[in-house]
């Protein structure tokens, strides 16, 4: 079923309002920050250490009181900081730009095994 003729000026109407406003969500630029594979796996593990101070300030509550209640509030801390830190991107650097094939006689990099798994990933991402 077409639109009306006021439907569509109505429409292009909001298009144009929402283009205007929402300039900077439309033109923002991609590709130069990218998530880290190592902040997520950090991040990850600061939550769990924050949920299990959490939980141990809770359960302790009764017994110790007070320094129980700042368990609690460490363990939620550690969890926001550590949610912050998964989400939060980095700048890419040029050590994720695809690589020249080396030859078999070449020496290996001294790149430690995380960073050779975030290069990889990186190129994987690239490569959708």
């Amino acid at each position: 079923m077409p639109l009306s003729e006021q439907e569509q000026r109505l429409l292009d109407e909001m298009e144009r309002h929402l283009l205007q406003n929402d300039a900077d969500v439309v033109s923002a630029p991609s590709g130069d920050r990218v998530l880290s594979y190592r902040n997520l796996v950090y991040g990850a593990v600061l939550l769990l250490v924050g949920i299990g101070a959490l939980v141990v300030g809770v359960a302790l509550a009764n017994d110790l009181g007070g320094f129980a209640i700042a368990i609690g509030v460490v363990g939620f801390l550690a969890m926001l900081g550590g949610v912050m830190l998964a989400v939060t991107p980095v700048r890419r650097t040029g050590g994720s730009l695809p690589k020249a094939p080396r030859e078999k006689g070449a020496p290996t990099s001294s790149a430690g095994f995380m960073d050779r798994m975030n290069d990889r990933w990186d190129r994987r991402q690239e490569g959708r």
